[in-house]
């Protein structure tokens, strides 16, 4: 929902003057390619940028964009979409068809972080310059919404600069440079240091803000970003530390704005290896392979004291991979373990692990709000019913290499389903990695449930809302039975502003530019 900070004052001024504008973020987009990391930090930010075929308005509701309509052909065999004329990219070159197929290829592809997104796809096809048709296996109800945060490459500019595909770990020209056809063209790029954006005079719809200039700065250390928004330095930061949260709001030259954020902390496990790679005990097989042992972390932690101390009571606990509100949430699943330390060490018993273990536990120190904390907290837990972790907190940029390359006995993850379904963390979380089938390309642990692949593409192809329902029941069932994950909260939302600025929150944590005012 848009925030009108000062809708009082706005109704009866004049229009705000152009002005620059600087925000901060605890994590500087890793890439400024948008098919190489599927993470927020970076397609929030390069949805500035880039744009897709369609996009969410202030409301999270799908509107067009690139594509100017779409309907469904046949009897679900698929979508035909007709593109926007007149677009340009940065460059000045036009958008057409040729890009929408080159970016089908591009962010599909195997080298590619977005490909997963592609899994009901069965192909892409040209009608004519400004009419595509994308082809689905099956009827597919929400693949327009699943396709939001797609953005279009101009294939030319690609081809010409040799990153016809995505490259995550050595980087290409993408990686630092950028071609879009959105409101805002990158003008210097330094990471870890600053991004610079100014708007783009040739984009094709009106704008609604009146910035000038606007730069990036990442600030990973809460007291520094507090201090710049306090002394003016920053006109925005996210998020605003828990801690300083009460202390802001008493001050007339800042704003706070809280919400909920749709992304559910979780700590994942190494289900498919043989052992362990960081205990301190010789083991011949992986603990966390026992659904007891999972299901006595569950039992260990006490999510409502995590959320009283260190999340200030600003966050929820949750049992599912999606909390409530998304659509498919399980409302009769409701409840996640209780916490109870007899049970935790009486289930490790059963298993054969009295004495408990030692393992390594990674997790991001930039990534989450208060992510390295949860971490040590849930460590100390732990440690209670002798689960022994030793704890490794790195930036996320080392983060998810180390997790790619099952570097962990254990991990810290956030998820935030980009469809705002429960399908989506299925597809992603809880399908066996396929990489053919373009599966399970963030299920870092390689869990797998026969049953569950069999109920996934029946979720994605049902129309019949209640029908859908009961399948999605069925799978937060063995999820929750089977301590896939450990679910623990859904993360919070807090933003702060100068009290000049007017913008808006969407639940995505996504920070769109083109909605900001600055007032002087």
């Amino acid at each position: 929902m848009r925030r009108h900070l000062f809708a009082a004052v706005l109704l009866c001024a004049p229009a705000a003057h152009a002005a620059e504008f600087t925000w901060s973020e605890t994590t500087d987009p890793q890439t400024m390619d948008p098919h190489a990391v599927n993470s927020t930090p970076v397609l929030g930010f390069l949805g500035n940028v880039y744009e897709g075929l369609v996009r969410r308005d202030e409301d999270m509701k799908i509107v067009p964009a690139l594509a100017t309509g779409w309907e469904p052909i046949g009897e679900g065999e698929g979508w035909r979409f007709s593109l926007r004329q007149g677009v340009k990219f940065h460059d000045g070159s036009d958008f057409d068809a040729t890009d929408v197929l080159f970016s089908y290829e591009r962010a599909s592809s195997e080298q590619a972080d977005t490909s997963s997104w592609f899994a009901p796809v069965s192909g892409v096809r040209m009608v004519d310059n400004y009419t595509v048709e994308i082809m689905t296996n099956a009827p597919n109800p929400i693949f327009v919404d699943s396709i939001a945060n797609w953005m279009m490459l101009d294939s030319g500019w690609a081809k010409a600069n040799d990153a016809t595909r995505p490259d995550k770990d050595a980087g290409n020209y993408a990686t630092l440079n950028t071609n879009g056809t959105g409101p805002f063209r990158v003008t210097r790029r330094e990471p870890g240091l600053r991004t610079v954006l100014e708007p783009f005079d040739g984009w094709w719809d009106d704008a609604t803000h009146n910035i000038t200039r606007a730069e990036l700065t990442p600030i990973q250390n809460p007291a520094t970003a507090v201090a710049a928004l306090l002394s003016g330095d920053v006109d925005f930061i996210n998020p605003v530390p828990i801690q300083d949260t009460e202390r802001l709001k008493q001050n007339p030259d800042v704003n706070v704005i809280q919400g909920i954020e749709a992304r559910v902390i979780m700590l994942g496990f190494p289900h498919e290896a043989a052992t362990l790679k960081y205990s301190a005990e010789t083991m011949d097989k992986n603990p966390f392979a026992d659904v007891r042992v999972r299901q006595a972390v569950g039992h260990a932690i006490n999510v409502p004291a995590i959320l009283q101390t260190i999340m200030r009571g600003n966050a929820q606990e949750v049992s599912q991979l999606v909390g409530p509100g998304m659509r498919g949430y399980s409302t009769g699943l409701a409840e996640r373990p209780a916490y109870d330390t007899d049970r935790a060490r009486a289930l490790l018993a059963e298993a054969g692990y009295s004495d408990g273990f030692s393992f390594g536990f990674k997790c991001t120190n930039d990534r989450y709000l208060n992510d390295e904390s949860v971490c040590q907290a849930v460590t100390g837990m732990l440690a209670q019913v002798g689960l022994r972790a030793t704890l490794d907190a790195m930036p996320v940029q080392n983060y998810w290499p180390e997790l790619r390359a099952d570097n962990y006995d254990m991990y810290l993850l956030g998820w935030s389903p980009g469809t705002f379904d429960a399908e989506h963390p299925i597809r992603f979380l809880a399908a066996t990695p396929n990489e053919e089938k373009k599966l399970g390309s963030w299920n870092f642990g390689g869990y797998s449930n026969a049953r569950v692949d069999e109920l996934l593409p029946m979720i994605q192809s049902e129309i019949d809302d209640t029908k859908r329902q009961g399948m999605l029941d069925e799978v937060t069932a063995i999820l929750q039975d089977q301590a896939a994950y450990t679910t623990l909260y859904v993360q919070p939302l807090i933003w702060g502003t100068r009290a000049n600025i007017e913008l808006t929150q969407r639940p995505d944590n996504f920070f769109n530019l083109r909605w900001v005012t600055v007032d002087q």
